[in-house]
């Protein structure tokens, strides 16, 4: 009996495929493509990160349901896909933060740990008995060379980006990223344009407790939570100039 093509290839993630494929990797990206829609988006003087938490009933305790997370004091992550896996990483990222304090006295760079995090994911891409992480991360933060913003993917791959998407409302978030992104915005203009896009990705649904927003902030260089009336205030002002559209 003659199997299908793909049969055999996506048992073994040490298997490339004859057309050099790896299943097992593609599949973990499918995992993304169908997590909650996350945003970052780096400002002239810090980064936002939003998430659409994506709260399906009401008998769920909004608060009890995290996407973002806080690494360092200057350094956050937005996550789609498997939540489970985005925690074990983000465990490994924190130690790895607080290693580079005790070792070199001084903070982490993002950049760095963006690839420690991406070095680790890729093992996973390679060895028998494993699967990759099925989630990817949106790291963000300030260092000494600014604000940086950084997309992770189940393969390893790493990029630096201005402002992105991931998750189920990608192209509807990038469509609106591309088209009114500017580099010289401020972080409350940067926190805006989030909010539309997934204003854009969720057909307009927004409230205090299905949106989670974060950013590190230049002026301390901290991260900081978006939470109580501050956090209202700017999804009351997106819905309010959405509708007036």
């Amino acid at each position: 009996m003659q199997m299908a093509p793909q049969m055999g290839y996506d048992r073994a993630i040490t298997v490339f495929s004859p057309d050099g494929r790896l299943f097992q990797v593609e599949y973990a990206r499918e995992a993304v493509k169908r997590g909650t829609t996350s945003v970052g988006i780096k400002a002239k003087d810090g980064v936002a990160l939003l998430v659409d938490k994506r709260i399906t009933s009401r008998l769920l305790e909004p608060q009890s349901t995290e996407k973002i997370f806080q690494i360092d004091d200057h350094i956050g992550a937005v996550t789609s896909g498997l939540v489970a896996d985005a925690r074990a990483l983000v465990d490994r990222a924190r130690v790895d933060a607080q290693i580079n304090r005790v070792v070199y006295n001084e903070p982490i760079g993002i950049e760095i740990l963006a690839k420690k995090v991406c070095d680790h994911k890729q093992t996973f891409t390679q060895y028998g008995g494993v699967r990759p992480y099925g989630t990817a991360l949106l790291i963000g933060g300030i260092d000494d060379t600014g604000p940086r913003l950084f997309e992770t993917d189940p393969s390893g791959a790493l990029l630096m980006v201005k402002a992105t998407g991931i998750g189920s409302g990608r192209n509807a978030v990038m469509e609106v990223l591309e088209e009114k992104y500017d580099e010289n915005a401020d972080i409350n203009k940067a926190i805006n344009l989030g909010l539309e896009a997934l204003y854009k990705a969720t057909e307009g649904k927004l409230t205090k407790d299905t949106i989670e927003i974060a950013a590190v902030y230049g002026t301390d260089k901290r991260f900081r939570k978006l939470v109580g009336d501050e956090l209202q205030s700017y999804i009351q002002g997106i819905l309010d100039s959405m509708h007036k559209e």
